[in-house]
């Protein structure tokens, strides 16, 4: 074998060894914007990427406009409309609320806003250590298992509209799925939240 022949067959051997020594990559669930709509999804049970929409629609054009807020949430198109005096200011892609948890139609104005809000009806009990021993619970329905706490699903750039319903940070798989809430892509619901402020207009429609 000549010198050449035996670098060859040197560096192939050292490449193939290298590779045996490395780790094997871990492969992380995401969801495109990096964020699911709940933490309460046991891990095999958490959507993946494939799982949700490319996100064609959302988009922002605002800071550079000025005037009254007001949002528009078209169930229908499963789209929010921002507007800064009158001009359209942004889109959002939404997930509305399921058919057994419609989203209430109606005038409604943002009642409050909180950057790391958790739901207190939905989420996972946990042990005392924080290992999920029951996920994706309705505390009304599901009874708390003996040495576990509840903790709630983040939400995170809540705003709240009416009741328990508001915008926030979400999972999108292309079709009204939340528990009333108006999901929304991470970096969508935090330029809504910095937009809006107590007392802006939101119009939910059919």
């Amino acid at each position: 074998m000549g010198v050449n022949g035996r670098m060859k067959r040197y560096v192939t051997l050292g490449l193939a060894l290298v590779s045996m020594s490395l780790p094997a990559c871990r492969t992380t669930a995401t969801t495109g914007t990096g964020t699911q709509y709940l933490d309460a999804f046991h891990p095999s049970q958490v959507p993946q990427a494939s799982a949700q929409i490319v996100d064609t629609v959302s988009y922002w054009d605002g800071d550079g406009l000025s005037g009254p807020a007001n949002v528009t949430i078209d169930l229908s198109e499963q789209k929010a409309y921002f507007y800064k005096g009158g001009q359209l200011a942004g889109i959002s892609a939404i997930s509305s609320g399921e058919p057994k948890h419609p989203t209430k139609t109606g005038s409604f104005k943002i009642m409050e806003k909180d950057k790391f809000h958790k739901s207190n009806l939905y989420g996972d009990y946990v042990d005392g250590a924080g290992n999920i021993i029951k996920a994706n619970i309705d505390v009304t329905k599901d009874p708390v298992p003996p040495g576990c706490r509840f903790d709630g699903a983040k939400m995170t750039h809540f705003m709240r509209i009416v009741g328990g319903i508001g915008m926030h940070e979400g999972f999108l798989p292309g079709y009204p799925a939340s528990h009333g809430c108006i999901r929304m892509p991470a970096h969508m619901a935090q330029t809504f939240f910095h937009n809006v402020s107590i007392g802006t207009p939101v119009t939910i429609r059919p």
